[in-house]
């Protein structure tokens, strides 16, 4: 099997790596008598379809049957309350050096005893959909939210006799099962925001005082991540699609961004039927290291609602709904108001069935990653030809925050940020990821472009725009220009969206925009003392600042 979930007790010592206090702390809560096991989607469905929080609309699932759910099975709508994302600023790692372990271990001790007093569900998916990478993970969440429970089980992979066998039959790890354990009624006067307690080396967290189910998908993410890493793995935070032709190799592009960048607009097109593709993943994948193949995490999607209206094709693929509106139709059916009327950031657990051309694993090499930016002085489209640079603009992905996060204190949602590798659930150092993806542009020869989705020139660049690009790139249509005096860059010419580096204030903004990113990883390193990043990403910023001083 993947990982280690019972152990020989010859095998359980105090030095056994597999086992650590926060872990050992968190798996010993799953075995008390308040913790009641479901193991099958159905019984999950019918209780979460009872729960008082619950609104049972009467929308069908489709393919429910495949699913595991009963056949009648319709979608369950579950609201919260003012928090409607995630909370970054409630994560913490027990490995970090400015986390106190022993204080924590204490207040986690206190969570787990004061939790006794409730009831629990706890249940167990596999992470990860081939045999060359599964990971046996396990939840638990109190009787109240019982919809976490469900969408949980149907994010990811229910042990059904079918992946009892294949997990049995998968890669060994020399790692731990992941421990997810879940009190949202958790309350401490140090956290009023809740509490996220990391153990990634152990596969263990905590998730305390939360009740978006955010938290549980990219907790166990974040744990199943840092597993991939630690075997041989890129952990990707993105989104997978390879175009399939007869008459050439296949082509295998993935997409790098934050929630509302466009990642799975772009992953799921259809292109008009012009290309034969596949969809592996939108949102969590892992590439191999050692020939270049990926493998997708999880079988369902984590979508947003907004861009969906009651009614429209897509809509029939959703199955557990939150932060969303209900409404009577004209025949006194509930139905629902999906375009965050209610509040942002609405949400669904949409099917697999939602992508007609889904594989779980890709076994062809990836040939293209694409960094999605929102940077204003970028055109739609930058060429990167050198595995430095590419892996630096990767480092240093600039973008806008999103409604998918819960931001704590005054943030301002539309400044420019950085959020390397647009992936905020890093449990290992960043200097480890810049070198994973450097290697997948030097030494598997992997192409990079940086897709701009927000504006240019003061002007929006659309979908279809973007979409166009993907396509020419496919069909090695662009015609690329030198990007100005910058070296190892080239942009594509579009008429709407002119660069002109004759142009002062241009270049200005450009080099501004880059400077952003040099004071991110200086700022990033005086943060992160014991964590250095190579010193050839400063370099290699400087150098393109440097080289737009001679617009001046």
């Amino acid at each position: 099997m993947s990982t280690i979930g019972n152990y020989a007790e010859t095998q359980i010592r105090k030095a056994n790596p597999l086992f650590s206090q926060i872990r050992t702390t968190i798996e010993t809560a799953f075995y008390g008598n308040n913790m009641t096991a479901v193991n099958d989607v159905t019984t999950a469905y019918q209780l979460a379809a009872k729960a008082p929080e619950t609104i049972v609309t009467d929308l069908p699932i489709c393919h429910a049957d495949d699913l595991g759910l009963p056949p009648d099975a319709t979608m369950l709508v579950n609201n919260h309350g003012r928090v409607i994302g995630r909370t970054a600023a409630a994560r913490r790692f027990i490995d970090d050096p400015d986390v106190d372990a022993a204080k924590y271990a204490g207040i986690l001790r206190d969570a787990i005893f004061a939790g006794t007093q409730q009831q629990f569900y706890k249940t167990d998916v596999v992470v990860g959909l081939d045999e060359d990478f599964m990971v046996a993970a396990h939840l638990a969440v109190p009787k109240g939210y019982e919809n976490n429970l469900l969408s949980y089980m149907l994010n990811f992979q229910p042990f059904n006799q079918q992946y009892q066998t294949r997990y049995q039959n998968s890669k060994p790890y020399q790692e731990g099962d992941i421990f997810i354990y879940a009190d949202p009624n958790f309350h401490h006067p140090d956290f009023p925001d809740g509490l996220a307690l990391f153990d990634p080396k152990h596969n263990a967290a905590a998730i305390l005082g939360m009740r978006y189910f955010g938290e549980l998908k990219k907790g166990t993410l974040t744990l199943a991540w840092a597993t991939a890493h630690r075997n041989g793995y890129v952990a990707c935070h993105g989104g997978e699609k390879a175009f399939h032709f007869e008459d050439r190799p296949d082509q295998v592009f993935a997409m790098f961004g934050l929630s509302g960048s466009g990642k799975s607009t772009l992953t799921h097109a259809k292109h008009g039927g012009r290309f034969n593709t596949t969809v592996l993943h939108d949102d969590a994948f892992v590439i191999s290291h050692q020939d270049g193949s990926s493998v997708a995490l999880e079988p369902a999607y984590f979508d947003k609602t907004n861009d969906y209206p009651s009614g429209t094709e897509e809509t029939k693929y959703f199955m557990t709904l939150m932060n969303v509106g209900v409404t009577l139709n004209q025949a006194g059916k509930k139905v629902l108001v999906t375009e965050d009327l209610r509040n942002g950031n609405g949400r669904t657990i949409k099917s697999r069935y939602a992508s007609t051309n889904r594989v779980d694993k890709e076994p062809a090499e990836i040939n293209a990653i694409f960094w999605i930016m929102k940077d204003d002085s970028l055109p739609p489209v930058v060429h990167i030809t050198d595995p430095v640079l590419a892996a630096t603009f990767g480092a240093t992905l600039a973008t806008k925050r999103s409604s998918a996060e819960n931001l704590v204190g005054k943030v301002d949602r539309n400044a420019l940020v950085i959020e390397p590798f647009a992936d905020p659930f890093r449990a290992y150092p960043l200097a480890e990821d810049y070198n994973d993806f450097k290697n997948l542009f030097a030494k598997r020869q992997v192409d990079c472009y940086i897709l701009n989705t927000g504006y240019y020139n003061g002007k929006k660049i659309p979908k279809e725009v973007t979409l166009g690009i993907l396509e020419s790139i496919v069909n090695q249509e662009i015609n690329w220009q030198a990007f100005g005096p910058l070296t190892d860059l080239h942009y594509a010419p579009f008429a709407d969206f002119p660069v002109d580096f004759n142009d002062s204030d241009y270049c200005q903004l450009l080099r501004t925009r880059l400077q952003i990113r040099y004071d991110w990883v200086v700022a990033y390193e005086k943060a992160h003392p014991q964590h250095p990043l190579p010193e050839e990403i400063k370099q290699s910023l400087t150098q393109l600042i440097d080289a737009l001083k001679t617009t001046e």
